[in-house]
């Protein structure tokens, strides 16, 4: 086990009795730097109580000294024999009660942005079955007229990094079938720099090209006949005569 029992609350603890740097502790239990820097500011895990891992035969004391007098230092986790092979073991992804409501929208938005991805890859991300997965998919869901979009990443159901890893795995396993992906796929899949790079003009189906009206050239004005440029209508010579003759 490479992290300390309720990482969480014990980043909470560190953030709040240590003066060690945001890496430091992101890195001993087993989290991201930008979490870390949310505990901080009050906007991730607010209301947690924080669980000291000193107290608790996690760390030693003399670690968390080291670590404040060296940035670079890394905090050694306490052995602990009882905890070998909890790693290993495997089973659902448990959920707590509180977010189990938003699992239908984060599979809404999994089953949307990411086609690619395997009824087995969303339940392992979101920890649910298949018949939901598959009610949603088809939309027979009893609430589906209610159900929003929304990322799991952003409901806590799962880290960024394990839903990169599922859409890559998800790729290449198309790619071996032989799966061609279309254009909206593999935007969704490139780099945001690779992303802005793209042409942002929609392409137009080769099928509907036939049916696009082709633009009218317009001609030159032919001036080579200046006699006919020059030329006047010319009016009769009896409305000429009338003209010329004094108004009475």
């Amino acid at each position: 086990m490479n992290k300390p029992l309720m990482a969480k609350a014990t980043a909470v603890w560190l953030v709040d009795n240590t003066t060690l740097s945001f890496k430091q502790v992101a890195d001993f239990c087993g989290m991201h730097e930008l979490e870390v820097q949310g505990i901080a500011d009050g906007d991730v895990a607010p209301g947690v109580k924080g669980f000291d891992p000193v107290a608790n035969n996690q760390l030693d004391a003399g670690e968390i000294e080291k670590g404040q007098k060296d940035p670079l230092y890394k905090l050694k986790l306490k052995f602990n024999a009882a905890a070998v092979g909890e790693e290993k073991r495997r089973g659902p992804r448990y959920t707590p009660l509180s977010k189990r409501q938003d699992r239908p929208a984060a599979i809404l938005w999994l089953v949307k942005f990411h086609p690619e991805l395997s009824d087995g890859a969303i339940g392992k991300l979101v920890g649910t079955t298949k018949p939901t997965i598959q009610a949603i998919r088809e939309r027979t869901h009893w609430n589906i007229n209610n159900i929003a979009p929304v990322d799991p990443v952003a409901l806590g159901l799962c880290k960024q990094s394990e839903l990169d890893t599922a859409v890559q795995a998800a790729v290449r396993r198309r790619a071996a079938e032989g799966v061609v992906m279309s254009d909206d796929e593999r935007r969704k899949l490139v780099s945001t720099e690779q992303s802005l790079g793209m042409s942002a003009e929609p392409k137009m189906p080769s099928g509907l090209e036939a049916f696009t009206r082709p633009e009218k050239e317009e001609k030159p004005a032919d001036f080579s006949d200046a006699e006919s440029f020059f030329n006047l209508p010319q009016q009769d010579d009896d409305e000429d005569e009338d003209d010329d003759e004094p108004r009475r």
